[in-house]
């Protein structure tokens, strides 16, 4: 068996679910992988003229295996207007004589990771190969207008198609269970084999590290960040990763800010933390996701605080979880981290237990 995988990140970027399903395929069948890149689906925005500017790459999957090759599409960023598949569709001639010919080999799989056009599409024209959809995200939430109205008709047209639809939390499921017989929640996971072999552990002081890494996107909550950083004059707020919202006001002194960092070096730093930080502010977007940086910090015995949001409120009462449902709560919450007593060193049994590989094996998903 064979695989075709339309990402919803390109294969040059961060080691995400889309790159772990695709590994995980390959080592549960040795089968080759067709990889697409991701191509617009909304209209142009001011925003994405600063993504545009050079960065420095980190965990970028430069090198490809063997067993995969990776399509890109080009289009023009019209695709929520009506025609836009026919515009594209020019421009994807040579994509799908690549896609059929693959097909053609051996029997295949067709895993959509993103909704578009080109996926929607490309199910009809492989109408008699078993497909899945991976709803990991709340994919229309990203947009707005009449980008927005348009993915989730893109959304609901390939849902239809598909013989199972994995999702990535409980809202999700919910969701999605009412228009699909055959919905599976896969939650997210974390990578084994890069999480640290030993911790050295925060360093003794009386001064207390309350660490983030992650994206500083809309989602996060600089007012919950500086709420903490109030309450705790004499700690540390270390926030490590990119920043694409800047904080409302001035920042209290105590909150440092972080450049990226590869994964290895992320999860160095991350066992320099007393406790972990998750805070994402509650709307429709957050309300889907399954935080990968929680599996991260309990695997590493940090304790987790966080806000209320998607699949955390669900953990609310679990072992190293302080959930707080105002801003009010947060002193209290962050007293009650510092007190828990996680152990040493990385959880094995945890880590093990929520692995990706694990995660797919458990949701019987190959055809």
């Amino acid at each position: 068996m064979q695989l075709i995988y339309l990402s919803p990140v390109p294969w040059n970027s961060f080691a995400q679910r889309p790159h772990k399903f695709v590994e995980w395929f390959h080592s549960r069948t040795g089968g080759s992988v067709l990889w697409v890149d991701p191509y617009p689906t909304r209209f142009p925005n001011w925003g994405d003229l600063r993504r545009l500017r050079p960065s420095a790459s980190h965990d970028l999957h430069n090198n490809r295996p063997a067993w995969l090759t990776v399509l890109k599409p080009s289009a023009v960023p019209i695709e929520p207007l009506p025609g836009s598949g026919w515009v594209n569709g020019r421009l994807w001639q040579r994509q799908w004589l690549q896609m059929t010919d693959f097909a053609n080999q051996s029997r295949t799989w067709l895993v959509i990771g993103k909704p578009s056009v080109l996926a929607r599409n490309l199910l009809k024209r492989l109408r008699d190969c078993p497909s899945l959809y991976d709803a990991m995200d709340e994919f229309p939430a990203f947009y707005e207008g009449f980008s927005r109205s348009a993915l989730a008709r893109r959304e609901q047209e390939i849902a239809h198609c598909v013989d199972i639809i994995t999702v990535s939390s409980t809202e999700l499921k919910s969701r999605w269970a009412r228009v699909h017989q055959d919905v599976r929640l896969v939650h997210n996971g974390l990578d084994l084999s890069v999480m640290p072999s030993m911790q050295q552990g925060p360093a003794a002081s009386s001064k207390k590290v309350f660490g983030y890494v992650g994206t500083i996107a809309s989602w996060f909550d600089w007012d919950w960040v500086c709420a903490l950083a109030r309450a705790r004059p004499n700690d540390e707020i270390r926030l490590i990763g990119p920043v694409f919202n800047r904080p409302p006001n001035k920042l209290p002194e105590n909150i440092t800010l972080l450049p990226t960092c590869d994964h290895a070096t992320a999860l160095k730093a991350m066992t320099r933390f007393h406790a972990g930080l998750i805070p994402f502010r509650k709307n429709t977007l957050t309300a889907s996701v399954d935080p990968i940086k929680y599996y991260e910090y309990r695997a590493l015995n940090l304790p987790v605080i966080s806000t209320d949001f998607g699949e955390m409120s669900l953990r609310a009462g679990e072992r190293g979880v302080f959930i707080t449902q105002i801003e009010a709560d947060v002193p209290a919450m962050a007293e009650a981290a510092l007190q828990f007593k996680g152990g040493t060193g990385v959880d094995r049994a945890f880590a093990q237990e929520n692995t990706w590989e694990a995660r797919f094996d458990a949701a019987k998903l190959l055809p």
